[in-house]
């Protein structure tokens, strides 16, 4: 078989691939404790469910409309006039089988050999994957520890170029758990307008999971840019509902016939039991959101408090998500081989940060979409293992 080119330029979500080697391992009788995947441990909202049951007895069966049905993009439109204060139009919003879609379709509309997009690194991996399947050149964005994992906006601008397409942002952000301060979003927007041919996509996919203290700024709020602005969010990590898989995108008004006819190529529509299971969600009641993030808040905490005792790791408290991106460098270990030995030796599932990028060299990321009690006993083994001796021979 001769296979386009193109198809080696596609990488992976290197979670999905140590999930299936922790499952083989526990196959053999390992007891694996997954630290791995962005995946919350909580049930679908009783209520939420019930409303999947009852589209499906009442007989939505069929195909629905590409972009999604009316009541949905209703619901969506009324959700973020709630929680971001903004009015957007119904008929901009596009229903999409999973949050990837939305990111899938933007890069592919814009990248294309000799485009440059800019994505942030560490970054959720399919950000780099999908631009250099595009042909485009991938032009990361360093998000640093020191600076909380947040952007400079400064440096940010200083990389656009005539050739700039696409500008992605991502905040609260997978992996690092970092939340862009408003502050720099304001000096980012303003620098923007210097360079009106960048349109922006903005990951917030985790918007409802910022803890106290820190402040979730959606781009939206910023009217100077809501017309070459894509919004990323959907219901898989706010509602636990990731095996559901749908999603939502806002686009600019003369993107949202590419967006979906790209759906129509490709997906045709969304489930349509899911589309009215998703309304219950964002119409329903959110004391089982409430309860999550008050979760995640709690094993925030455990989770840094843990790691800082562990010779070679530090770690910065997440302002937002349920990921804690721990500097291993202390260990002397690259961040591959400690996947590995973590996995392997001690049966604890994480990700090296390469696995979102080089600027995650030095650092392991730990979800911390799992119990207190699990969370303790796995950062117990690796404390239990964790000496200068045995970093050096493990190296």
């Amino acid at each position: 078989m001769q296979l386009a080119e193109r198809m080696a330029r596609l990488g992976t979500e290197s979670a999905f691939e140590v999930l299936a080697r922790a499952k083989a391992l526990e196959l053999k009788g390992r007891d694996i404790i997954n630290l791995g995947i962005g995946q919350p441990d909580f049930q679908t909202p009783a209520h939420i469910v019930e409303a999947a049951v009852k589209a499906l007895r009442d007989g939505h069966h069929g195909y629905t409309p590409s972009n999604g049905i009316l009541p949905l993009r209703q619901a969506v439109a009324a959700d973020v006039a709630k929680y971001r204060g903004v009015e957007i139009d119904p008929d901009r919003v596009v229903i999409v089988p999973g949050g990837k879609v939305t990111m899938f379709h933007a890069i592919t509309i814009f990248g294309e050999p000799g485009a440059e997009i800019l994505y942030p690194n560490p970054g959720f991996p399919i950000y780099e994957s999908v631009i250099n399947f595009t042909g485009a050149k991938a032009v990361p964005i360093p998000l640093r520890e020191e600076n909380g994992f947040s952007f400079s906006a400064e440096e940010v601008l200083s990389k656009i170029t005539p050739a700039t397409r696409l500008l992605i942002i991502n905040s609260p952000a997978n992996p690092t758990g970092g939340v862009v301060p408003r502050a720099e979003f304001d000096r980012l927007v303003e620098g923007l307008e210097a360079h009106p041919h960048v349109v922006v996509m903005s990951d917030e996919i985790y918007s409802r999971i910022c803890y106290p203290g820190h402040e979730f700024v959606s781009l939206l709020e910023y009217e100077s840019l809501r017309d070459r602005l894509i919004i990323l969010d959907g219901w898989s990590k706010t509602y636990a509902m990731t095996g559901w898989r749908i999603g939502w995108g806002y686009w600019p008004k003369e993107l949202v016939d590419h967006a979906v006819r790209l759906n129509i190529n490709s997906v045709s529509c969304t489930n349509a039991a899911t589309q009215f299971a998703a309304i219950a969600a964002l119409e329903g009641p959110q004391d089982e959101v409430d309860r999550m993030c008050k979760a995640f808040d709690e094993r925030r905490h455990v989770v840094v408090e843990e790691t800082n005792t562990i010779p070679g790791f530090s770690s910065i408290e997440p302002a937002g998500a349920f990921y804690s991106m721990p500097n291993i460098s202390g260990t002397g270990l690259s961040a591959k081989r400690m996947e590995t030995l973590l996995l392997e030796e001690l049966g604890v599932a994480a990700i090296a940060g390469t696995s979102f990028g080089r600027y995650g060299e030095g650092y392991i990321r730990l979800s911390y979409a799992n119990s207190v009690e699990n969370i303790r006993k796995a950062l117990d083994r690796i404390r239990d293992y964790a000496t200068a001796e045995s970093w050096e021979k493990a190296a």
